[in-house]
């Protein structure tokens, strides 16, 4: 098995339960009964002789969920998707040009909740063959790529905090250069990196 492939089951086995936007945030109290609307995520890695590369993409601005956050492609799971996976190699396809073709799923990550209002599935795949990044207009601003290395590192996470509502909110960072990786994306990547001593650092 090659060693990416090694790495990212190991991730996947040690993926733990489900995750929150609000992990970090016991005292906010969520309303019962909550509907959630599904979505799905490709997490994509790309194999290459320097290890594997994570590839994510900067979604457009004017966006109305998550604008101008860092993200996997993803979205809301349609009717005629049928499943999570295929609505996230559908979403892949749409948004940086990845044929599902290309992939080769892995497993499931455990879901995620986001503060919007979305129970995301998280889907691990591997790109085969070449991959040239093709952003979908208006929708995603820049696709990047950053060592499955460095998110697989728990050290490599911060802990800030922001108001939210009118309450401190805390949740994980994943510095890599100039991208601001937090949130959703964030807690996925660190459920994969499993345990470990993270850094806390507080921005108000």
């Amino acid at each position: 098995m090659p060693p990416v492939e090694t790495e990212l089951r190991a991730a996947l086995m040690r993926g733990g339960a489900a995750s929150s936007d609000y992990d970090l945030n016991p005292g906010i109290r969520l309303p019962e009964g909550r509907r959630l609307r599904p979505a799905a995520v490709l997490v994509p890695v790309l194999p290459g002789p320097a290890g594997g590369r994570l590839i994510l993409t900067k979604r457009a601005s004017h966006l109305r969920h998550h604008p101008g956050q860092v993200a996997f492609p993803g979205g809301k799971v349609e009717a005629e998707d049928g499943s999570a996976e295929a609505a996230a190699l559908r979403e892949a396809h749409e948004e940086i040009g990845l044929s599902p073709d290309s992939v080769r799923l892995l497993g499931r990550l455990p879901a995620h909740e986001t503060v919007t209002g979305f129970l995301v599935t998280p889907v691990l795949g591997v790109i085969e063959g070449a991959f040239r990044p093709r952003p979908e207009a208006g929708e995603v601003d820049e696709i990047f790529d950053l060592p499955l290395a460095h998110a697989l590192d728990p050290a490599h996470y911060l802990v800030e905090r922001r108001r939210w509502l009118g309450q401190w909110r805390h949740y994980y960072t994943l510095p890599w250069g100039p991208y601001y990786i937090w949130g959703a994306t964030a807690r996925i990547l660190r459920g994969m990196a499993g345990q470990g001593a993270g850094k806390h650092e507080d921005r108000g």
